[in-house]
């Protein structure tokens, strides 16, 4: 179950994954997390900046898609209602989706991006309870409140170090 860095070629199948991954989350009662064409929208630069990042099975086919950004993440610089655990340098998680067909694929994500940076953030959504309670369980703790450049909130989390 490799994770690597997506391709261009690999767009139809990242955007199948996040389809179905916002189709979950709004069954599951988190309807507003992702506007209308986002994260699709993201896809294309994050692939270009080199930030994307896949999950595929032994076939080849992706189940998992994530975006792992080193460095100064202009959403996390204005934190209310809390304040992170520390000031070191950090990679942000952003855009965490997976078809469901490989369990533990935020386990594996956090594993991976801890390799880029021991120091990771990452923000959802007051109704995404899953992404909670992942985020909680491999070692995240909630550190505040954070914005979206729309100015929608988003909790916000630091793994513990």
């Amino acid at each position: 179950m490799p994770i690597r860095q997506a391709e261009p070629s690999d767009l139809p199948a990242i955007l199948r994954v996040y389809r179905v991954a916002k189709e979950t989350m709004i069954r599951r009662g988190n309807p507003n997390q992702w506007p209308e064409g986002y994260p699709a929208s993201a896809v294309p630069q994050d692939i270009e900046m080199d930030r994307c990042y896949v999950e595929q099975d032994d076939r080849g086919e992706i189940h998992g898609v994530f975006a792992c950004i080193p460095g100064d993440d202009p959403m996390y610089r204005v934190i209310t209602r809390g304040q992170w655990r520390n000031d070191r340098p950090y990679a942000a998680i952003h855009r965490v989706g997976s078809d469901g067909v490989m369990p533990g694929f935020f386990g594996r994500c956090v594993a991976f991006c801890r390799q880029i940076s021991p120091e990771l953030r990452v923000d959802t959504h007051a109704d995404n309870r899953a992404m909670q309670h992942l985020a909680e369980k491999h070692g995240f703790c909630r550190c505040g409140e954070v914005y979206t450049a729309a100015g929608s909130p988003r909790i916000a989390y630091q793994l513990k170090t």
